[in-house]
Protein backbone atom coordinates (compact mmCIF):
# COMPACT_ATOMS: atom_id res chain seq x y z
CA UNK A 1 0.00 0.00 0.00
CA UNK A 2 2.89 2.46 1.06
CA UNK A 3 4.32 1.76 -2.02
CA UNK A 4 1.34 2.70 -4.04
CA UNK A 5 1.05 5.67 -2.75
CA UNK A 6 4.78 6.86 -3.13
CA UNK A 7 4.05 5.63 -6.80
CA UNK A 8 0.81 8.49 -7.18
CA UNK A 9 3.09 11.13 -5.77
CA UNK A 10 5.58 10.40 -8.04
CA UNK A 11 3.08 10.95 -10.94
CA UNK A 12 1.72 13.95 -9.39
CA UNK A 13 5.26 15.56 -8.99
CA UNK A 14 5.91 14.63 -12.95
CA UNK A 15 2.54 15.92 -13.63
CA UNK A 16 3.20 19.12 -11.61
CA UNK A 17 7.07 19.79 -12.96
CA UNK A 18 5.64 18.81 -16.80
CA UNK A 19 3.06 21.99 -16.40
CA UNK A 20 4.90 23.97 -14.40
CA UNK A 21 5.83 26.95 -17.01
CA UNK A 22 2.04 26.63 -18.40
CA UNK A 23 0.98 27.48 -14.61
CA UNK A 24 3.52 29.84 -13.92
CA UNK A 25 2.42 31.62 -17.02
CA UNK A 26 -1.86 31.33 -16.00
CA UNK A 27 0.04 32.93 -12.44
CA UNK A 28 1.52 36.07 -14.08
CA UNK A 29 -1.61 36.72 -16.14
CA UNK A 30 -4.04 36.44 -13.52
CA UNK A 31 -2.33 38.26 -11.22
CA UNK A 32 -1.67 41.27 -13.83
CA UNK A 33 -5.80 40.76 -14.01
CA UNK A 34 -5.98 40.53 -10.88
CA UNK A 35 -3.72 43.37 -9.76
CA UNK A 36 -5.37 45.94 -12.43
CA UNK A 37 -8.70 45.31 -10.69
CA UNK A 38 -6.84 46.25 -6.95
CA UNK A 39 -5.73 49.46 -8.38
CA UNK A 40 -8.82 50.84 -10.22
CA UNK A 41 -11.29 49.90 -7.96
CA UNK A 42 -10.21 52.20 -5.76
CA UNK A 43 -9.82 54.88 -7.86
CA UNK A 44 -13.43 54.17 -8.91
CA UNK A 45 -14.09 54.87 -5.41
CA UNK A 46 -12.55 57.99 -5.26
CA UNK A 47 -14.59 59.40 -7.77
CA UNK A 48 -17.86 57.80 -6.81
CA UNK A 49 -17.49 59.59 -3.50
CA UNK A 50 -16.02 62.84 -4.55
CA UNK A 51 -18.47 63.46 -7.87
CA UNK A 52 -21.59 61.54 -7.76
CA UNK A 53 -24.88 61.89 -6.25
CA UNK A 54 -25.87 59.06 -4.58
CA UNK A 55 -29.80 57.64 -6.03
CA UNK A 56 -28.82 59.31 -9.12
CA UNK A 57 -27.96 57.56 -12.79
CA UNK A 58 -24.46 58.44 -12.23
CA UNK A 59 -24.23 56.23 -8.83
CA UNK A 60 -26.39 53.44 -10.62
CA UNK A 61 -23.68 53.66 -13.76
CA UNK A 62 -20.77 53.67 -11.04
CA UNK A 63 -22.60 50.79 -9.09
CA UNK A 64 -22.66 48.43 -11.87
CA UNK A 65 -19.20 49.25 -13.44
CA UNK A 66 -18.07 48.51 -9.84
CA UNK A 67 -19.82 45.89 -9.22
CA UNK A 68 -18.83 44.43 -12.62
CA UNK A 69 -14.96 44.59 -11.95
CA UNK A 70 -14.79 42.94 -9.03
CA UNK A 71 -17.14 40.17 -10.01
CA UNK A 72 -16.44 39.33 -13.17
CA UNK A 73 -11.94 40.52 -13.22
CA UNK A 74 -11.01 40.66 -9.81
CA UNK A 75 -12.55 37.62 -8.13
CA UNK A 76 -12.17 34.97 -11.14
CA UNK A 77 -8.54 36.55 -11.22
CA UNK A 78 -7.57 36.29 -7.58
CA UNK A 79 -9.19 32.70 -7.41
CA UNK A 80 -7.19 31.57 -10.34
CA UNK A 81 -3.78 33.18 -8.74
CA UNK A 82 -4.08 31.34 -6.08
CA UNK A 83 -4.71 28.38 -7.65
CA UNK A 84 -1.81 28.70 -9.78
CA UNK A 85 0.25 29.98 -6.70
CA UNK A 86 -0.85 26.54 -5.18
CA UNK A 87 -0.04 24.36 -7.82
CA UNK A 88 3.16 26.36 -8.01
CA UNK A 89 3.90 25.98 -4.06
CA UNK A 90 2.86 21.60 -4.76
CA UNK A 91 5.51 21.53 -7.45
CA UNK A 92 8.88 19.40 -6.18
CA UNK A 93 11.42 20.93 -6.12
CA UNK A 94 10.49 24.96 -6.60
CA UNK A 95 10.27 26.43 -3.15
CA UNK A 96 13.55 26.39 -0.64
CA UNK A 97 11.38 26.22 2.12
CA UNK A 98 14.55 27.03 4.46
CA UNK A 99 14.78 30.88 3.00
CA UNK A 100 12.84 33.55 4.23
CA UNK A 101 10.62 34.66 0.79
CA UNK A 102 8.37 31.87 0.19
CA UNK A 103 6.87 33.38 4.02
CA UNK A 104 7.22 36.87 3.24
CA UNK A 105 5.64 36.48 -0.41
CA UNK A 106 2.71 34.28 1.31
CA UNK A 107 2.19 37.07 4.11
CA UNK A 108 2.32 39.69 1.22
CA UNK A 109 -0.59 37.66 -0.79
CA UNK A 110 -2.79 36.99 2.42
CA UNK A 111 -2.88 40.97 2.75
CA UNK A 112 -3.56 41.59 -0.75
CA UNK A 113 -6.64 39.37 -0.98
CA UNK A 114 -7.78 40.75 2.90
CA UNK A 115 -7.26 44.09 0.67
CA UNK A 116 -9.19 42.69 -2.25
CA UNK A 117 -12.35 41.53 0.90
CA UNK A 118 -12.13 45.29 2.25
CA UNK A 119 -12.49 46.24 -1.38
CA UNK A 120 -15.49 44.11 -1.78
CA UNK A 121 -16.92 45.25 1.59
CA UNK A 122 -16.81 48.81 0.32
CA UNK A 123 -18.24 48.51 -2.92
CA UNK A 124 -21.28 47.02 -0.78
CA UNK A 125 -20.93 50.14 1.47
CA UNK A 126 -21.58 52.31 -1.90
CA UNK A 127 -24.54 49.94 -3.12
CA UNK A 128 -26.43 50.17 0.61
CA UNK A 129 -25.80 53.69 0.34
CA UNK A 130 -23.76 53.19 3.70
CA UNK A 131 -20.29 54.65 2.43
CA UNK A 132 -18.61 56.97 4.77
CA UNK A 133 -14.80 57.08 3.79
CA UNK A 134 -13.69 60.06 1.64
CA UNK A 135 -11.71 60.38 -1.38
CA UNK A 136 -8.72 60.83 0.52
CA UNK A 137 -8.65 57.80 2.64
CA UNK A 138 -9.57 55.83 -0.80
CA UNK A 139 -6.27 57.60 -2.46
CA UNK A 140 -4.59 56.48 0.77
CA UNK A 141 -5.50 52.61 0.11
CA UNK A 142 -4.78 52.74 -3.29
CA UNK A 143 -1.21 52.57 -2.45
CA UNK A 144 -2.00 49.26 -0.20
CA UNK A 145 -1.35 47.21 -3.93
CA UNK A 146 1.36 48.80 -4.50
CA UNK A 147 3.28 48.45 -1.53
CA UNK A 148 2.21 44.85 -1.23
CA UNK A 149 3.22 44.38 -5.19
CA UNK A 150 6.68 45.10 -4.47
CA UNK A 151 7.19 42.91 -1.45
CA UNK A 152 5.63 40.11 -3.48
CA UNK A 153 8.11 41.02 -6.48
CA UNK A 154 11.45 41.51 -4.48
CA UNK A 155 10.65 38.42 -2.22
CA UNK A 156 10.20 36.45 -5.01
CA UNK A 157 12.86 37.77 -7.71
CA UNK A 158 15.55 38.96 -5.21
CA UNK A 159 15.55 36.67 -2.77
CA UNK A 160 17.07 38.92 -0.68
CA UNK A 161 15.95 37.16 2.74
Amino acid sequence: MRERHRGVNVLIGDFLLSTYPWVKSLHIMAVISWMAGLFYLPRLFVYHVERVEAGSETDALFQTMELKLLKFIMNNAMYVSWLAGVLMVLTPGVIDWSAVWPYTKGVAVIAMTWFHMWLAARRRDFESGENVIEGRRYRMMNEVPTLLMIVIVVSVVVRPF
